[in-house]
């Protein structure tokens, strides 16, 4: 049973608690304003926020030192079931409307509106650098030994671990955010994007289940009292990387679809409205277009008989 304890819990949790805290705040300052905002944001984010501290401020952090299984499930939720979890809370959109017009709040928005617009905020959310972000967390990190070095000094675990949050959330907010973004994919770029994801997993799940050596020697001694297999345990970090990994992103392909069949579908009804009050002009030309080609091919005989003198 897993059990908060003061030795284990981590930055990241105390961060993912207080922007849980601040989140709650700004809903409740929104509503005292009278503007509605979503439950459903609102729980979406929080889970988030929960997510975190479960997976970095528990025993199970302790675990995830020990145990490669462990460290790559805490990974997976970091990188793919928590970011669409904030992303869906859409905080950017809370803070500017939670935050006064004026003041502080009006520096503050003026802040972040800036940095959403700067060439930075475009070249960190664009495609290349996200996909590339997102791949060299798996293949880079445990491949070109990056992973081992990191853990071997302190502090080392936890940096990975805000590092894998990181990558997650620049991943996802281009393709779920509904937040004024300098940078946002369309429907086709963000089912690519998570088509990519999915094979990425699938791949490296099976690299590491087929591998017949450790990758990270960090993981190569467990408590010898647990009479765990270190190469069996790899093993079950490969099974977690391929099922567990495919999980939460086919979840987030139907969503996409859903999203992109829910947005043509309110653009042909907008479409239908507007043809039905002011016509369609492009449909008259052509009718007219036609007609003068019947008109032109009718003998004059017979434009005659249909106009008696």
């Amino acid at each position: 049973m897993l059990q908060l304890e003061v030795h284990s819990v981590s930055l990241l949790s105390v961060f993912a608690i207080c922007l849980a805290a601040l989140y709650v705040l700004a809903v409740i300052r929104v509503r005292r304003r009278g503007v509605r905002w979503s439950m459903t944001r609102t729980l979406l984010f929080v889970a988030g926020c929960t997510l975190i501290v479960l997976v970095t401020g528990t025993e199970l952090d302790a675990y995830g030192e020990q145990l490669f299984s462990v460290f790559m499930f805490q990974q997976l939720t970091l990188m793919i079931a928590v970011p669409p979890l904030l992303v869906w809370g859409s905080p950017g959109r809370l803070l500017l409307r939670a935050v006064p017009h004026r003041g502080l709040g009006g520096l503050v928005q003026r802040a972040a509106l800036g940095g959403l617009r700067s060439r930075w905020a475009r070249v960190l959310l664009h495609p290349a650098v996200t996909v590339t972000t997102f791949l060299m967390s798996y293949y880079g990190l445990y491949f070109a030994g990056i992973a081992d070095n990191a853990l071997r000094w302190e502090g080392g675990h936890v940096a990975l671990e805000t590092a894998f949050l990181a990558a997650g959330v620049l991943f996802h907010l281009p393709v779920l955010s509904d937040d004024p973004l300098p940078v946002r994919h369309g429907h086709v770029a963000g089912i690519l994007d998570v088509f990519i994801e999915i094979a990425l997993h699938a791949f490296f799940g099976v690299i590491i289940m087929m591998s017949t050596r450790l990758l990270l020697d960090t993981f190569a001694n467990p408590p010898s009292a647990w009479g765990i297999d270190p190469l069996a345990d790899q093993g079950v970090a490969g099974g977690l990387a391929w099922g567990y990994g495919e999980g939460p992103t086919v979840l987030i392909l139907i969503y996409l679809l859903h999203r992109w069949f829910r947005d043509d579908t309110r653009r042909d009804a907008a479409r239908d409205q507007r043809v039905d009050r002011d016509g369609d002009p492009e449909l008259d030309a052509y009718n007219t277009y036609l007609a003068r080609l019947n008109a032109a091919d009718t003998p004059p005989t017979e434009r005659a008989d249909e106009h008696p003198s």
